[in-house]
């Protein structure tokens, strides 16, 4: 499959691009992971200008804090939140996990380290009921939930009905009994 033929499914053009193109010399790679091919492919072009960069996430809360990380940065923690994701989590290619988080810099890092791992990744609202939550990982198969304290108390009294649930994962600073804490695991 050239790339011109299918070029606005895979990649948005850059005008070095379209003289390969029309050539057809551009040719879409058979395996592309957005973490490996993209981010960490500007990672190592930050690394090797060795000056300061743009910040490839750049996060501020409603309280005015702010979390800012460079390209570099983000490919390190996505690998980390990878290797717990394979690890602790005992998640392989191919499984589902149900990720509610509302938009924190975790957030971000879930999707990133999914797509490393081939984790397919289930994003719900933190708006979400106990019912709700129940129906999404018995309707998926989901192997591992991942959200905050704020919906561990719902998870936790529908997790029983759930069959396929084996991981639960909690970002928040505090324990919870029967769940791993994403920051320790960091």
């Amino acid at each position: 499959r050239l790339f011109h033929q299918y070029h606005k499914t895979f990649a948005a053009l850059n005008f070095s691009d379209y003289e390969a193109i029309s050539r057809c010399e551009q040719e879409v790679p058979e395996y592309f992971n957005f973490a490996s091919d993209v981010l960490d492919k500007w990672s190592q072009i930050e690394k090797e200008r060795k000056g300061p960069s743009n910040p490839a996430l750049w996060w501020i809360n409603g309280k005015g804090d702010e979390t800012k990380w460079s390209f570099e940065e983000l490919s390190f923690l996505s690998q980390k939140v990878a290797n717990m994701l394979s690890g602790p989590c005992s998640l392989q290619r191919g499984d589902r996990v149900l990720v509610i988080l509302p938009r924190i810099p975790e957030w971000w890092l879930l999707n990133v380290a999914c797509m490393r791992t081939g984790v397919v990744i289930i994003p719900g609202t933190t708006q979400l009921t106990a019912q709700d939550i129940c129906y999404r990982l018995l309707a998926s198969k989901a192997k591992c939930i991942i959200t905050t304290d704020v919906l561990a108390l719902a998870v936790d009294s529908v997790a029983s009905k759930c069959q396929f649930l084996k991981t639960k994962l909690i970002v928040s600073e505090s324990t919870r009994a029967e769940w791993l804490n994403f920051s320790d695991l960091l």
